[in-house]
């Protein structure tokens, strides 16, 4: 067996190859290409004749590497950066010591591993992190259109939605604001509307990726997760299974506090932030529909918002509905109202 350790960068990675007894073979710093991992790995591949497992940290690009490793090597492991540094922190950093170390770690079977989705679901949660960007860019650009009617103390009419159609037309037509605030408005006025059809081109493929899903149809009977959230959850998370609790699901989403514990003294922090921020926001942004649709969440959110205010009360409902998406998953069933 062949163990591979690579330090990977955007343009050049290091490459450590080591074999079972932990004898270096080669260190190599190779072009971050297809060609240049196929070409790197390949000789050694032709040579040993053996099999081949191979490492590297989950950070920025890292999913072409790891495909283009995958293509020689017969496992690839996607490695967790900061509990590696955990494992094996050094004074001295350099890319040939890291991909040494995580060669030596890959021999001795203790990479702390990172989820690696398919290079198919990468491509489908690009497509809904895009969606996301823009409806979060979208709600930016609203919130300066109202903010420029207040400067001027307009009121908006009275439509349930100011930018359905009749209140795109009432935006077009009857705020009359001097210069340059009028031609401001009528910017961002457009805009949205850009941005609305931008996001309007995605539901095709959301309606794909919901039909004939278990999963999305679960979480989907979540208060607050509608279509696109339960299909945003389910290709974010993948196997929900390979969380053993709903707490860790939830450590995964940034949504609990940070924990400081030294004797009889425990004090909690803000919150984490660490793991998919993805996932975070779409449980933030379902806190509001899901507190007017349920009243069990309303009762908790209520209760926390008198004794700690609304921000905590928002992030400890977001808290709450990730450990239902976790539950309805494992149990495989439909949300029921307690």
């Amino acid at each position: 067996m062949l163990y591979v350790g690579v330090d990977a960068h955007k343009a050049h990675s290091q490459m450590t190859v080591m074999d079972e007894k932990g004898a270096v073979l080669e260190r190599r710093r190779v072009a971050s290409s297809r060609e240049g991992m196929l070409e790197a790995l390949g000789s050694h591949r032709g040579d040993a004749g053996g099999p081949m497992k191979a490492v590297l940290e989950a950070g920025y690009g890292w999913g072409p590497i790891y495909d283009w490793i995958g293509e020689v090597a017969d496992e690839v492991l996607l490695a967790h950066p900061l509990k590696v540094r955990a494992i094996a922190d050094a004074k001295i950093k350099t890319d040939k010591l890291d991909s040494e170390m995580l060669a030596h770690l890959l021999r001795a079977d203790l990479i702390p591993e990172a989820y690696a989705p398919s290079k198919e679901v990468r491509a489908t949660k690009r497509v809904l992190r895009q969606r996301m960007f823009l409806v979060r860019l979208r709600t930016m650009v609203k919130n300066r259109v109202r903010a420029l009617l207040s400067q001027h103390g307009i009121s908006p009419p009275p439509v349930s939605d100011l930018f359905g159609k009749k209140g795109i037309a009432w935006l077009k037509e009857e705020p009359e604001l001097p210069d340059p605030d009028g031609w401001l408005l009528g910017e961002d006025v457009a805009l949205a509307e850009v941005l609305k059809e931008k996001i309007r081109a995605t539901e095709g493929l959301i309606k794909d990726l919901a039909e004939g899903d278990e999963a999305v149809g679960w979480l989907r009977t979540l208060p607050g997760v509608g279509e696109f959230f339960s299909v945003l959850i389910r290709h974010e998370v993948g196997e929900m299974d390979r969380f053993p609790s709903a707490k860790k699901f939830a450590s995964y989403t940034g949504l609990v506090p940070s924990t400081y514990a030294s004797g009889k003294r425990v004090t909690h922090g803000r919150l984490t932030k660490e793991g998919n921020k993805w996932l975070r926001w779409a449980f933030v942004e379902a806190v509001s529909p899901a507190v007017r649709s349920s009243p069990y969440l309303r009762v908790s959110y209520e209760r926390i918002k008198n004794r700690r205010g609304t921000k905590d009360a928002r992030t400890a409902t977001a808290r709450k509905l990730a450990e239902l998406s976790w539950a309805v998953c494992t149990e495989r069933r439909e949300y029921e109202e307690r």
